[in-house]
């Protein structure tokens, strides 16, 4: 029978299985009653104490009776009332927090009495935080768990010393006592137990460091000291005590040092290598342990595919993106696997499946503890603790089978699975390099670098490998560098076996691309931690060129071809914002949702997604048409969000949302951007407010400096405005109702014909939705006004004109855009239809875009029979002759002898030109 279809056990399971729970009903009986009915959560274990106290017994004592009346009562709820993991962690979480909250006040109150309350130069009373880390800090505490603790206290200074002028001591060694008689407090075991075993290792400096540091003391020791392993064990710290200082928020500065030093802004793989390394201790530790003890080897924590492997794959993958996915930060395991998933950092099945291994290992694991009250992570060896376990989780364990360790091996072997694929590239780790010419390290003078390369291409192997940049890389970086280069030539030699058509570009394409990155380890140690990452980067080099620029500028896009989902999906705009909604909201908790901040995590999304687009688009599994519905929408989404962030930064802010809009004119309109456009943008806002023009003006100037300025991560877009009313010389935003006016020719200060045939393929796409319609209907009535046709043409011939006198052609050459009969002549002539002809068409008054637009045109009879047809077609083989130029850094302009097809698809822009105008 599978473990799914485990039927549920004839006999229940009792909790007096547990020889600590049969101690306790022995010898508490009287006091069982003490701690209140139900689950034993902050409010009955805080009653319980009180009770004991009342009783007259002492803080030492009614700690730890508590204790014992808790876990007997979590053993009952966990067994019996098969009570959920997070339930009996949550109590055990609260048990740490009122025990330490309690005994911290006694401590101080004690030292107060005999020293004074240490001050600060102000004069302040100095606060002092009990930071837990790992499961206490995630709220995850086990059922016997030790706690690991660092103190930290708020600034330097002396105690106030007594009334005499006694007693003054400094606030260091004040702390010192304090760390002191709270060991003795919760850890110290008496005729009553002990409270919690207290582990304070992962101070700075460890056991050789003070018990109690300041916070200068501990963001210094970060910035000097502070080793990778140390990021992962801050990872799930957290203030447990005291809890008044949690809530008044007074431990908010330490966040802010711990943040940065866990959370590094930039894709973090280096950190690999230093988990690789604890990882190896800590199995070497459980190795050691079980050696010549094979019922060791059943360790739900340590060994393999132990829940520390899964907390393992957790943490690595926050602490590489943390940085720059603030809404990944959490502490426990569980949430943190939801979230991971959500962001396509780890697959949603994966996700679910080491849940549901997390949860199972975590709950044997309780149940180990029950037995003995030991902090032990083994299974027992005894047939009947064996029965009882698997009895308590709904499994049968005879002599024959035991369900309980056949689950147990299948779970443990998808986290060993899922563990080894994130760290060792999917082998069980030996130390060796996969695929490297052997198990040792390898180097850069190593001659199997260049075999199989081409004459050409090992020449400038050799001359990158002999330039300083790379002789002085430190030995470390070296090896990593020499790693990579190896995979890199290996899987190009195995894609050539595949393609043998595949020529050298890609690799001289990559060395072009990772020689401006030798100074910046987190690349290369993703590409080394990666191979199916450089696989396909190798293939998309191989394709097209502009993408190695594209990743020179933006380096931090490459993590993008580690998501699955790349391939398969199209951008969505609503996922796309509110993913960046989540963010902000991250940023917020964080305390880092400054202006600077959100410049950048727009950039990043921005910069992210557009890669997305273009590895689509190289690998082609997007058309031209499709690469610019989703390039605009992107800006679409990028603006509504730049909209919604910026206004909150405003000073002169009046109202909560902005009655603003914005008007997309040109390829942003036309919804055919392409890499790299700027956006052609106007301003309109619709507010009653008597300082409304004074606010938006500011508020557009902000929003442009959003949109526009240069940060650390390049900038959004390259925003002109000059199709406003009255072009730059006219206010940088417009009232709704002076922008109709300006359009529909009311007064004096009227358009231009040449901004009538901007507004053809005008859209709104940003800001106040009830603005669109408004808008829209301006737009109808521009292209439905009466025109007289000679008149119309002249201006629009004349405004061609300009505009190829302004991109001169080489004689011989023919432009794709520009040149007659390219892309720029149609659009021409599309605009020319619409404004003529649409007061009796109204179907051409819709923004469908030049070709659906030509179709309707012959379709309507405006257009000779074929032609309309004809030139949709030739308008978009040229847009796709000018894409794949880009993508390829080739010349747009080509010689005319080597047009071939594209030849006829000129004279069919000539003849279309010739419909409309009656001359070329």
């Amino acid at each position: 029978m599978s473990h799914q279809e485990v039927a549920e056990p004839t006999v229940v399971a009792r909790a007096e299985h547990s020889r600590f729970v049969q101690r306790v009903r022995r010898a508490r009986a009287a006091d069982l009653h003490r701690l209140p009915a139900g689950l034993p959560l902050r409010a009955a274990i805080t009653a319980c104490i009180g009770d004991f106290l009342s009783a007259g017994r002492s803080l030492s004592a009614a700690l730890r009776l508590t204790r014992q009346l808790v876990i007997e009562r979590l053993a009952v709820w966990d067994i019996e009332a098969q009570a959920s993991m997070q339930t009996v962690t949550q109590a055990m979480t609260d048990l740490a927090e009122v025990t330490l909250d309690l005994a911290l006040q006694a401590c101080r109150d004690a030292l107060d009495a005999r020293h004074g309350a240490p001050l600060d130069e102000s004069g302040r009373v100095i606060d002092f935080w009990v930071v837990g880390m790992g499961k206490l800090g995630a709220r995850e505490l086990n059922v016997s768990s030790d706690i690991d603790l660092i103190y930290v206290y708020e600034n330097d200074g002396e105690t106030a010393g007594r009334g005499d002028g006694t007693g003054v001591i400094s606030a260091h060694e004040y702390f010192g006592l304090v760390a002191r008689q709270l060991r003795a407090l919760i850890d110290d075991v008496t005729e009553d137990g002990f409270v919690f075993r207290m582990d304070l290792a992962l101070r700075p400096n460890g056991n050789s460091g003070p018990a109690a540091v300041s916070l200068a003391m501990l963001e210094e020791y970060f910035l000097v000291q502070g080793r990778e392993w140390e990021r992962f064990a801050w990872l799930k710290s957290r203030v447990v005590a005291p809890q008044a200082s949690v809530q008044a928020g007074r431990v908010l500065p330490l966040r802010d040092v711990v943040g940065p030093f866990v959370y590094r802004r930039y894709l973090d793989y280096g950190v690999f290598e230093g988990l690789r390394q604890l990882h190896r201790k800590v199995r070497e530790e459980a190795s050691r342990r079980a050696a010549g003890r094979p019922e060791r080897a059943n360790d739900v924590k340590l060994s393999r595919g132990g829940i520390r492997e899964i907390e393992f794959i957790v943490q690595l993958l926050q602490v590489v993106r943390g940085g720059q996915f603030p809404e990944i930060r959490t502490r426990p395991t569980l949430k943190a696997l939801e979230r991971l998933a959500a962001v396509g950092l780890i697959k949603a099945e994966t996700a679910e499946k080491l849940a549901q291994a997390y949860v199972f290992l975590r709950r044997v694991e309780h149940r180990i503890q029950f037995l003995d009250d030991q902090q032990t992570h083994v299974l027992p060896t005894s047939d009947a603790d064996l029965h009882w376990i698997a009895q308590s989780m709904g499994l049968r364990c005879t002599a024959d089978a035991c369900q309980l360790l056949e689950q147990l091996h299948q779970h443990r072997e998808l986290v060993a699975t899922e563990f080894d694929a994130l760290l060792h590239d999917g082998r069980q780790p030996t130390g060796g390099c996969k695929g490297c010419g052997g198990q040792g390290p390898i180097s850069l003078d190593n001659p199997a670098l260049l075999e199989g390369l081409s004459p050409d291409l090992a020449a400038r192997w050799t001359r990158f490998l002999a330039q300083p940049r790379v002789t002085m890389l430190r030995d470390d970086a070296k090896q990593r560098l020499a790693r990579l280069l190896m995979r890199a030539r290996q899987q190009h030699a195995q894609a050539q076996q595949q393609h043998p058509e595949m020529g050298d570009e890609a690799l001289a394409r990559f060395i072009d691309w990772v020689e401006p990155l030798l100074r910046r380890d987190s690349y290369l140690a993703l590409l080394a931690e990666r191979p199916l990452v450089l696989g396909r980067l190798l293939r998309m080099l191989g394709l097209a060129r502009w993408p190695m620029r594209y990743l020179m500028r933006h380096p931090g896009v490459i993590d993008e071809l580690a998501d699955a989902r790349l391939t398969h999906e199209r951008f969505d705009p609503v996922l796309y914002q509110r993913d960046l909604e989540e963010r902000h909201q991250a940023w917020i908790r964080s305390g880092e949702a400054d202006e600077g901040e959100l410049l950048d995590t727009l950039r990043r999304a921005h910069q992210a997604e557009t890669f997305r687009t273009l590895v689509r688009d190289v690998e082609g599994e997007l058309s031209v048409e499709q690469v610019a519905d989703d390039l605009s929408a992107l800006a679409d989404a990028n603006l509504q969000c730049a909209i919604r962030w910026a206004w909150q930064h405003l000073r002169q802010r009046h109202r909560e949302e902005p009655r603003v809009a914005v008007i997309a004119y040109g390829k942003l309109g036309g919804k055919e951007l392409g890499y790299g456009s700027d956006l052609d943008v106007v301003f309109v806002f619709d507010d009653d407010d008597e300082r409304a023009p004074e606010i938006y003006s500011a508020f557009v100037r902000k929003l442009l400096t959003w949109l526009s300025l240069q940060t650390s991560f390049g900038m959004l877009y390259e925003i002109d405005t000059a199709l406003r009313p009255n072009g730059n010389s006219g206010l940088l935003v417009s009232s709704m109702a002076a922008f109709e006016r300006y359009q529909l020719q009311r007064g004096s200060n009227a358009a231009w014909t040449w901004e009538h045939q901007a507004i053809t393929r005008a859209r709104w796409c940003a800001g106040l939705a009830e603005l669109e319609p408004r808008f829209e209907a301006v737009r109808r009535a521009v292209m439905g006004a009466a025109r007289e046709p000679q008149a119309l043409h002249a201006e629009i011939r004349e405004m061609r004109d300009k505009v190829r006198k302004a991109h001169p052609v080489r004689p011989g050459y023919f432009d794709v855009k520009h040149s007659p009969g390219g892309m720029m002549d149609v659009e021409f002539a599309v605009q020319a239809l619409v404004l003529r002809h649409s007061a009796r068409h109204g179907a051409l008054q819709d923004n469908l875009g030049n070709i659906a637009l030509l179709r309707c045109a012959e379709s309507l009879g405006l257009l000779p029979e074929g032609v309309g047809a004809a030139a949709a077609d030739a308008y978009r083989q040229l847009r796709h002759v000018q894409h794949r130029a880009r993508l390829n850094e080739d010349a747009t302009q080509l010689n005319e002898s080597t047009l071939g097809d594209l030849a006829i698809h000129r004279a069919a822009v000539l003849s279309l030109w010739s419909a409309v105008f009656g001359t070329t």
